[in-house]
């Protein structure tokens, strides 16, 4: 190879959507979900990886039936894109003003989106009218994830964060409580379970909370409904479905909310810290303004 081809090919090496696709495969474990991770058809996932590969002239997957598995190869370029990736980040972000401006792409829990970031974005909106605002909901894990493969500039998650990889704030406080319909029997150490419980779907915090108290009482319940809303949740609960765990302050936004019976958990696990979490050492000045704005608002409370 010449020093042109090397040129050629070290250009192309910096196509950050194409590297960011093949961080997507790897990360979600295949076509299908990296596809509606990233909004796009399978077939143009599929032949932007194959495109890559013909380029490198290396096999980047072993495909074995609809599996793919990451070659020696691909695990090699795999560390090098997350690399390239943070660093196109980092880059964006240097060459930026002082003053926020562009598009501002924010990832949140959906209970956060709906309860918590009306009033701190509202706020972020007025001071700073040259950001284009973008919101993507989702589990910590999906958020986390995107985050590090460049697609959303901060998040807003529940505990734990992972510290090596992310720099962060305490955002917000929750209380989670098991909130049931006002006939169900009270629930305390000493007392049944719900026999039926209602959930978002894996990867949700607080999902993960009510199995952690399930299993603190040697129990399991008999069956799990998954969710997409909490308020199609909560009517759910209403009609005496199930039990759900969420958080108190959601359950303010419900308008019959009345109706529903709260069961407060165990002291141990009355608190749920909410993170403002962005990759290691890259902080924007859209980061930092939300930043400011969110440990201002927990100041005044």
């Amino acid at each position: 190879m010449n020093n042109e081809d090397g040129y050629v090919l070290e250009m192309r090496l910096m196509d950050l959507q194409e590297l960011r696709i093949f961080v997507a495969v790897v990360q979600e474990g295949g076509i299908t979900k990296a596809a509606l991770r990233l909004n796009r058809v399978q077939s143009n996932v599929t032949t932007r990886v194959r495109q890559l590969e013909d380029r490198l002239q290396v096999t980047l997957f072993h495909r074995e039936g609809k599996k793919l598995i990451l070659s020696d190869a691909g695990r090699t370029l795999y560390d090098y894109a997350q690399r390239l990736l943070a660093l196109a980040n980092e880059a964006e972000a240097a060459l930026q003003e002082d003053e926020p401006r562009g598009l501002f792409r924010l990832g949140s829990m959906e209970s956060t989106a709906a309860v918590r970031l009306p009033e701190p974005l509202s706020i972020f909106s007025q001071k700073y009218p040259k950001v284009i605002l973008e919101m993507r909901t989702g589990n910590p894990v999906l958020l986390a994830k995107a985050l590090l493969a460049g697609e959303i500039d901060a998040a807003l998650v529940a505990e734990p964060v992972a510290e090596a990889k992310f720099d962060s704030i305490v955002a917000f406080e929750e209380e989670p409580v098991i909130v049931t319909a006002q006939n169900h029997p009270p629930i305390g150490d000493d007392e049944d379970v719900p026999a039926t419980v209602l959930v978002f779907e894996n990867g949700c915090p607080h999902r993960r909370r009510l199995e952690e108290w399930y299993a603190e009482r040697k129990e399991v319940p008999r069956r799990t409904i998954e969710l997409g809303s909490y308020h199609a949740m909560l009517g759910c609960v209403l009609t005496g479905m199930g039990a759900a765990l969420v958080p108190r302050s959601v359950i303010s936004t419900f308008p019959e909310s009345k109706r529903l019976q709260i069961h407060r958990l165990p002291k141990a696990r009355q608190k749920l810290r909410t993170y403002m979490i962005w990759p290691k050492g890259l902080c924007s000045p859209k980061v930092a303004a939300l930043k400011r704005i969110l440990m201002a608002d927990k100041s005044a409370h």
